[in-house]
């Protein structure tokens, strides 16, 4: 049995692992001109992935039945570069493979053209297979622990270990949060009197920034400072009349310098610099596009300040925004923005941080808003006019003071709007970043590597997440989305993706508080710009990041996986802060009725509704402690977050009636909303009576899936017990092992589940759940396809085969052989249901 448990372990592994890179080729036309070119040709376990650019109308990929296609659209600014035509040439594919070699066609004007492509030789796929059963050999052993861990104790801890080591972990990984940084530094010192700054503000037109930019400048510093503006021959008139009457009564503390004519923006700096070293004071570099907030300066100066005792090695310092590559928020290396008063809300977040634990070592500064120390640019008095109209620059000075021993931070105790970037992704800008960016991979090889090494680890993720979510707080209104959801994937995954989606539409940003990962919660905030996510243990923590958040909208989606159940009703109720949050309570499963979130006994079998004088094991929860608790106890704990829902929702009439079984006092908050289906397989035609009866099994199958029961069923039609040949469309548990005789198809997409019916030869589904499913997507798309639909008697499958016509339903009781039911539904007459294709 452990043997067979770990084959199918494998098989699973290898279909998510397994990759056969294979050569590229060029594209042909019609007549045989150039067309395009595929760069990249891999097989991943059961799919092909393919990627390069065409012109032409249409690229296909076709295996058997199944097909994928695009209009080549993708950006690929190489391409354009090299050809000096439009980038939007790309295409990126991926297909099912079947049987049949794989094909590509180009559809142009002139007509279409068919490219046979290569497959890996008998001798690529046995290597690739050797060493990864090898890795995964070696994955297993070095996972002992956890595995005996789970078998012992199911802790969910170390069954997230174990997916993770093997990466098959449906959800993203994030890294650890750092939980001091809100705890203030006392051993900072006091910024010493009389230190002062000069600040560079280089000006081309963005007149209607300029009036806010300069008054923040003058209202929001509290050092002794000196403000030399660049005004570079802006084209827009009004611009140096305005920065003359400005200037003129501040001379004290502004002097403007007007360009005789346009030097760019490297050109003014400089200009900006070596006036700035002739008065000798630390420099910061500003953008007339930065609007900075209260005590800016202090902040931004004082991680120089904190380390100059002696000579300090901070060469630069750069705060976080909406627009600052790696410092950016609430995405890294994504632009972001803001609406009025967004930026000031994010910085009221920023000057909660108060550790230096916060800061961060970055291989580079950002010239936006940037602190240089005056001691490193006398060193490197300038930027470099190699990098032109500028992008870049800053990168080179800062690499440039790094090889003399500088360091660049990050302070996440300051947030600056950027307004920029308005031109960003015009084609002079981008072929200007293209030249400067081989600039910096030639003087600084290693450069890039470490921007990418950053990336991945962001040591800046604490405070990103939280200036994101002040971010998300001031944006969503009306109330964020706050989701309690597990780390196991499935319908109700992707529920929540939908409706994380349509969140982003209206208010902006969602919010999943995660279980069931390495750290009890995993808290992800969802944007338009990406994910933003974290892990930590302690809930305390959790609550003093979403502190910025001023409305809540609570959802528990799933708990399943967490490790004391009994206490996150109680946690999810207390987000609620006030009468303007509100809280709603999903049943993708049962587990606020029952730790056996199947609602199944301990002997796996389902015996109707389970209220609290159920007496029977697997209804029996444990505390975070391991200590045993009642049913009752655990209903009472659920019930009081019931109680404070403003809305129950279940997603089908059975549900409806188990819950209030549990929970009659629910019964005014209870709403029936069936899911929406995103897509559905069109109808197929049936095979031609002859061709044989093929029974195909829809969906991932674990126990409560019917695992047991395909299993069984598999031997006895493998002996003679039915007429039918058994098709798996999906994975099985692998401690279920099924005879060489059924067809394992492997992962699959709703889309190609017509073409899999047309593949396999399908005559019938079997939907063989066990539990009372709350919502079954699967017998849907099922039913979709016109082929009879066999489920049994109970849940949300048997309410939607009673419902459908080609819906058949099969007797269940708990009493009752389920596979001797199957056989006989199977062979008993039915009205034929012939589709037609779509």
């Amino acid at each position: 049995m452990i043997l067979g448990r770990l084959r199918g372990l494998f098989h699973r592994y290898a279909d998510r692992h397994l990759k056969i890179s294979l050569q590229s080729f060029d594209l042909r036309g019609p007549n045989g001109e150039a067309a395009g070119h595929v760069d990249r040709v891999c097989r991943v376990g059961r799919r092909l992935e393919v990627e390069g650019w065409a012109r032409a109308g249409r690229v296909t990929l076709v295996s058997g039945a199944m097909q994928s296609s695009a209009v080549p659209e993708l950006r690929r600014d190489d391409v354009a570069a090299a050809l000096g035509g439009s980038p939007e040439v790309g295409f990126a594919l991926d297909l099912a493979l079947q049987d049949s070699p794989p094909q590509m066609f180009l559809s142009f004007d002139g007509g279409e053209v068919r490219q046979p492509l290569p497959e890996p030789t008998p001798g690529q796929y046995r290597r690739a297979v050797h060493r990864l059963r090898w890795r995964f050999l070696w994955l297993i052993l070095s996972s002992s622990s956890d595995i005996l861990g789970w078998r012992l104790r199911r802790d969910p801890a170390c069954r997230a270990r174990i997916k993770r080591r093997l990466d098959l972990d449906p959800q993203r990984q994030a890294g650890p949060l750092e939980t001091r940084i809100f705890e203030p530094d006392t051993a900072r010192k006091p910024v010493p009197d009389g230190t002062r700054i000069t600040i560079v503000l280089p000006v081309y037109n963005a007149f209607h920034l300029l009036p806010e930019v300069l008054e923040r400048v003058e209202r929001h510093s509290r050092l002794d400072y000196h403000l030399l503006i660049l005004e570079d021959g802006s084209t827009d008139e009004r611009v140096r009349p305005f920065l003359r009457d400005w200037a003129a009564g501040r001379t004290d503390r502004v002097s403007l310098l007007e360009n005789p004519r346009n030097l760019g923006f490297i050109g003014s700096v400089n200009r900006g610099l070596e006036q700035a070293l002739e008065r000798g004071d630390h420099v910061v570099l500003l953008n007339s596009d930065a609007l900075v907030p209260a005590d800016w300066d202090i902040r931004l100066l004082r991680p120089m300040l904190d380390a100059s005792d002696v000579a300090s090695d901070v060469a630069s310092v750069t705060p976080m925004s909406n627009d600052a590559e790696i410092f950016s928020v609430p995405a890294i290396c994504r632009r972001c923005v803001l609406l009025p008063g967004e930026g000031d809300a994010i910085d009221r977040a920023a000057q909660r941080i108060g550790s230096d634990l916060a800061l961060a070592e970055a291989p580079t500064g950002v010239g936006f808003c940037m602190a240089m120390h005056v001691d490193y640019l006398r060193r490197v008095p300038r930027l470099d006019t190699a990098f032109g109209r500028g992008y870049g620059e800053e990168v080179d000075w800062c690499q440039k003071t790094r090889a003399l021993g500088g360091r660049h931070l990050g302070l996440p105790a300051l947030f600056v709007e950027h307004r920029g970037g308005e031109s960003f992704g015009s084609e002079d800008k981008l072929k200007l970043v293209l030249a400067n960016n081989a600039i910096v991979a030639e003087r600084y090889p290693g450069y890039d590597a470490e921007v990418q090494e950053f990336i991945r680890a962001d040591p800046l993720l604490t405070a990103r997440l939280a200036l994101a979510l002040a971010w998300a707080g001031a944006r969503a209104a009306e109330g964020l989305p706050i989701y309690l959801a597990h780390s196991l994937g499935g319908g109700a995954e992707h529920y929540l993706e939908s409706r994380i989606a349509s969140d982003l539409e209206q208010s902006g940003a969602a919010l999943v508080l995660r279980v069931g990962g390495l750290h009890r919660w995993q808290i992800e905030l969802h944007t338009p710009q990406g994910v933003t996510s974290g892990m930590v243990s302690d809930f305390a923590f959790v609550e003093t990041l979403l502190d910025p958040i001023p409305v809540r909208h609570v959802v528990y989606s799933c708990g399943v996986g967490d490790p004391d159940p009994l206490a996150l009703p109680g946690l999810l109720a207390g987000l609620k802060r006030g009468p303007q949050d509100r809280i709603e309570v999903l049943f993708h499963d049962f587990f606020p009725v029952s730790p056996s979130y199947c609602l199944l006994d301990r002997d796996g079998v389902f015996r109707g509704a389970v209220t609290a004088e159920r007496d029977d094991p697997a209804h029996q929860p444990r505390r975070g402690d391991g200590s045993h608790a009642s049913l009752a106890e655990w209903q009472a704990a659920w019930g009081g977050l019931i109680a404070a829902a403003d809305r129950v929702t279940v997603f089908s009439q059975s549900s409806r009636d188990l819950v209030l079984a549990s929970y009659p006092q629910a019964a005014a908050a209870l709403a029936v909303q069936p899911h929406r289906m995103r897509s559905l397989p069109q109808r197929v035609t049936r095979p031609q009576p002859g061709a044989g009866e093929v029974l195909a099994v829809l969906g991932n199958i674990g126990y409560q899936k019917g695992a047991a029961v395909i299993a069984d069923l598999a031997q006895r039609m493998t002996t003679g017990g039915g007429t039918h040949r058994l098709v798996l469309i999906g994975n099985i548990d692998p401690a279920y092992a099924l005879p060489g005789s059924v067809v394992v198809h492997g992962s699959y997409r709703p889309q190609e589940i017509g073409a899999l019916a047309a593949h396999y030869g399908i005559t019938a589904w079997l939907i063989p759940s066990i539990w009372p499913e709350t919502f079954s997507f699967t017998i849907r798309e099922a039913l979709a396809t016109g082929l009879p639909v066999h489920a049994f008697d109970l849940g949300a499958q048997g309410e939607a085969a009673a419902a459908a016509e080609n819906g058949r339903v099969i007797p269940f009781g708990a009493g009752s052989d389920p596979v001797t039911a199957i056989l006989q539904a199977l062979e008993a007459p039915h009205p034929e249901t012939e589709a037609s294709t779509a």
